[in-house]
């Protein structure tokens, strides 16, 4: 048997690729084709059929957050993507000395991003930050 297996054995498990990163209550970032967008939030579920997760589109994110810091009330999107529009999925994790949109989101509100944006979709019933009829992007809209 050769040694450089051992060596495989005895690496660290942090540095082998997980086996299901994809699943629900995971934070990630949603790269979406026809129309192009992005979208940050929490996997509710994947199938072969798409994507469903809670969250916001990318471009509100910087707004999102000072609405949540603020305890303005909000409802995350709550949406299902079909596999052909999406081009990309990636967890939203650190980058070296970048920080992943998950951890700017905590640092800013002192929250947990997943519970705040699961919450929402898990069992149908609103975030207890959320307001009954007042979605993120609406309230961004308002202001402008």
């Amino acid at each position: 048997m050769p040694k450089s297996s051992q060596r495989e054995n005895a690496a660290p498990s942090a540095r082998r690729p997980a086996s299901a990163p994809f699943l629900p209550g995971s934070m990630v970032v949603v790269t979406l084709g026809n129309p192009r967008d992005k979208f940050w939030g929490v996997i509710l579920a994947l199938a072969p059929e798409g994507l469903s997760a809670s969250g916001i589109e990318l471009a509100s994110f910087d707004d999102f957050v000072v609405m949540v810091k603020d305890g303005e009330s909000f409802t995350p999107a709550v949406v299902f993507f079909p596999m052909h529009r999406i081009e990309r999925i990636e967890l939203d994790l650190p980058d070296g000395s970048l920080t992943s949109l998950s951890q700017r989101f905590s640092a800013k509100t002192g929250l947990d991003p997943a519970a705040v944006l699961g919450s929402a979709g898990a069992d149908g019933k609103e975030s207890p930050q959320a307001g009954p009829r007042r979605s993120a992007a609406r309230a961004i809209e308002d202001q402008a």
